[in-house]
């Protein structure tokens, strides 16, 4: 009689997580110790996948400078000690649900039947626009979360993400993006949320949330710094000071992980004062870890370890990277093992690197895959995938929530003398971005990501276009079309049609913008960066051949980045800004011109009146913000940070501040009565703005402190109430602590940050009070009835 043998203890999940760590990390050598802080990514070797599909072209890299690294190993050496992450399977390629499952299934199969211990890896995938996967819902940019201002919108939309993902045993997103906008002209701008950090802060974690709610791990990029790098360039360097670096930019990683709990960060590709991201420890572990109390895994940027050597000049070669790397506090290296693996092992040996540091390290990634379930005695390939059966990546209820993220965050600036549009007889309908649904989407969604490497393969989902959508909408209408140019270079062939159309109509609606794309093949995205923020190509040219026409022009902006229409002031019959609307933006758009759809989105960043003088940001000291004199260049912007009109009106009035004098760790409430004084329903959007007049350092003019989405019906009203503590005024003072002061703190509400006409203020009483960890991040609302 034999007795069948019990698993180890760390398979064992009714054992606490942390004591079955342990248990794995004394049985584990130091090469397997090792193998769980790498990755690997068959999809970016050519044949490297067991998957039948269409040969790439060369080319289309999507990772930065993907070419310069070759071929990894064979997957079964990549695993003989066992191995941390497999990187995108279902995202490199074209592949259905079907041939994804049975890939992953392989995959996993190999990583556990080559290595003694038989642990499975963890599986990433990219997510900033929805699974990026071929066939998979593509949701609007994350510069159009920002417009929303609608932070439970954005948990939906990122529930819905991480169920479809955790459906085809992905365990880990690569989303959301937390860098705050600095200048427009960085390629990025469309994978951010705005340009200022209590927006980020809110959208983000809600993003976090959701995602996490799906059993998904969130992971928080690019920490930190990236967004304000030296003249827009990517992967410039970052000339910022630390305060800067403490009140602007890592507010909502803290926001995230404190009240959010993310799970993961990402690294920044970028150095801040000369210290690149993924070789800083002050950053990674004393304030990230230490400060904050982040217990999840930092992963690298793809490539950013051996980036080190490379690029930065912080190491002789790939070996030393990873050492530098992992003593700032780096856990994974993504998306192949280079600076770890074999050169971490042969570091330990002679001494160059602890073992403790190994083991910091695989101890966080160990209990990620615990909480997993990726450890238990029972766990199969299979098990992860067996959800995926019937799934449909694109479902109607994918599309309809699509749809109310776009058309919450089209952002009306000025409907001028034709919108809402009365059912005309004759449109023309011109401009480069009216008949591609592409320029709709965003670098990192799967059909302007990964489908430029094969050509004619179709996009997977449906994509009406402008063109499409309109003819839907108004069908009544005669319609004529005409591109006029490309998005980007200099050809003027098509002019002449494109006028010829508007001058034949009652109105032309003009869609001009942006095609995203990667490292210069696109005008907007990662490594597309921009000179300056004119209209690309020939396309500001177009409009004025358009205006000149006499015809009505509705200016429609499909982009990823602010651009200055300083020039189209008091010439446009409309003007409407889309940020990267996703797959349902046609439809979107057109619902906002026809005015089935009211519109609601706000600026999360400034439209700018001039293509050049920037950065221009709106949070800026008031030598940055004001046009004094001083400087012949004036700042003010075309429209301001979180404005957005409506085909409705509002007003906010009747401020009451609960408290005059408030210590400086106290607390007061802020009400506003908001009414819709017009004749449709609608939503505004209540922003809460704080000023300190007086301080030891330079401080914005003013900055949001809170906001709430409000919808009315028409006449009626609503008391919004903000509870800010003061903890909410803090900000970095001379010897870099982060105080509250004594005096005046301004108080302004209104529904921009030029539109704010509601002003108090309440004076802060005590001493100078240091703010530690934890803080209030956050402005809690409530918002009460107000009908009469």
């Amino acid at each position: 009689m034999t007795t069948e043998q019990a698993p180890p203890a760390w398979r064992d999940p009714k054992l606490p997580v942390a004591e079955r760590v342990e248990a794995l990390l004394a049985e584990m050598t130091l090469e397997e110790k090792v193998a769980q802080l790498g990755s690997r990514w068959l999809g970016k070797d050519k044949g490297a996948t067991g998957a039948a599909g269409p040969e790439p072209e060369e080319g289309h890299n999507v990772a930065p400078m993907e070419d310069e690294f070759g071929a990894g190993a064979a997957l079964e050496d990549a695993s003989r000690h066992g191995l941390g992450h497999l990187t995108r399977v279902y995202g490199s390629y074209p592949i259905s649900v079907a041939e994804g499952t049975a890939e992953l299934v392989r995959q996993q199969r190999i990583v556990m039947g080559s290595s003694r211990l038989g642990i499975p890896a963890l599986v990433h995938e990219e997510c900033l626009t929805g699974f990026t996967a071929h066939g998979a819902t593509v949701y609007p940019a994350a510069i159009a979360w920002g417009a929303t201002f609608d932070p439970e919108l954005i948990e939906r939309m990122a529930g819905a993400i991480g169920r479809d993902m955790a459906a085809l045993g992905v365990h880990q997103g690569l989303s959301p993006v937390l860098d705050v906008v600095r200048d427009y002209r960085w390629g990025r701008v469309e994978e951010a949320i705005g340009e200022d950090p209590y927006l980020v802060s809110r959208i983000a974690a809600a993003y976090v949330r959701g995602l996490q709610s799906a059993g998904v791990i969130a992971t928080l990029k690019h920490f930190a710094g990236y967004s304000a790098s030296r003249g827009a360039r990517n992967h410039g360097p970052v000339p910022m000071g630390r305060r800067e670096l403490l009140d602007v930019i890592l507010p909502p990683f803290e926001t995230a992980i404190v009240e959010a709990g993310a799970g993961s960060v990402m690294n920044s590709y970028a150095d801040v004062d000369g210290v690149p991201a993924g070789a800083d420890p002050w950053l990674l572990t004393d304030l990230l870890r230490d400060e904050w109390g982040f217990t999840g895994t930092v992963v690298s940027d793809y490539w950013s370890v051996p980036f080190l050597a490379s690029m930065h000049g912080m190491a002789a070669d790939a070996g030393g990277a990873g050492a530098k790397a992992l003593e700032a506090g780096i856990d994974v290296e993504l998306p192949d093992t280079i600076g770890y693996g074999e050169n971490l092992v042969a570091r330990v040996r002679t001494g160059e690197v602890t073992e403790e540091l190994v083991d910091r390290a695989a101890r966080r990634a160990l209990v990620q895959k615990a909480e997993l379930g990726l450890l238990d005695a029972d766990w199969r390939p299979e098990q992860s995938v067996a959800g995926s059966d019937g799934v449909d990546l694109d479902s109607a209820a994918n599309r309809q929530l699509a749809r109310e993220l776009a058309e919450r965050s089209i952002v009306l600036l000025d409907p001028g003398s034709a919108l809402p549009l009365a059912a005309p007889g004759r449109i023309a309908v011109v401009g480069p971005c009216a008949d591609d649904a592409r320029t709709f989407l965003g670098c990192y969604a799967f059909p302007n990501h990964v489908l430029p490497r094969y050509p004619g393969v179709d996009a997977g989902i449906a994509l009406p276009s402008a063109l499409e959508a309109l003819r839907a909408e108004f069908g009544g209408s005669e319609i004529a079309y005409a591109a006029g140019c490309a998005v980007d270079g200099d050809d003027r062939s098509g002019f002449a049609e494109a006028v010829a159309a508007a001058e034949a109509a009652d109105v032309a609606l003009a869609f001009v913008g942006d095609l995203a794309g990667l490292f210069g093949a696109g005008t907007s995205g990662e490594g597309c960066d921009a000179e300056d923020l004119r209209l690309p190509g020939v396309q500001a040219d177009l409009l004025d051949a358009l205006v000149a026409t006499g015809t009505p022009v509705v200016v429609v902006v499909v982009s990823g980045r602010p651009y200055a229409l300083g020039g189209l002031e008091g010439r446009a019959a409309g003007l409407v800004q889309a940020f990267m609307p996703g797959e349902e933006g046609g439809a979107a758009i057109a619902g906002v011109l026809s005015g089935r759809v009211q519109p609601s989105g706000k600026l999360p960043v400034q439209i700018p009146r001039h293509p050049g003088g920037q950065p221009g940001t709106y949070l800026q000291p008031r030598l940055g913000a004001v046009h004094t004199g001083v400087s012949n260049l004036d700042p003010t912007p075309l429209y301001a940070f979180g404005h957005g009109r409506s085909y409705t009106t509002f007003t906010v009035d009747d401020l009451r501040i609960s408290e005059t004098r408030v210590p400086t760790d106290g607390e007061f409430s802020v009400t506003v009565r908001v009414r819709n004084t017009g004749e449709r329903d609608g939503a505004e959007v209540v922003q809460l703005y704080l000023a300190d007049p007086v301080a030891e350092v330079t401080r914005p003019v003013h900055q949001l402190t809170g906001f709430q989405r409000v919808e009315l019906a028409a006449g009626g009203a609503a008391e919004v109430t903000f509870r800010v503590h003061t903890d909410r005024a803090a900000f970095t003072g001379l010897r870099m602590r982060r105080i509250v002061e004594p005096g005046e703190l301004r108080i302004q509400v209104g529904t921009s940050a030029s539109d704010l006409p509601c002003c108090g203020s309440v004076q802060l009483t005590g001493a100078v009070r240091t703010v530690g960890t934890p803080r209030r991040l956050t402005t809690p609302v409530e918002v009460r009835s107000a009908d009469s």
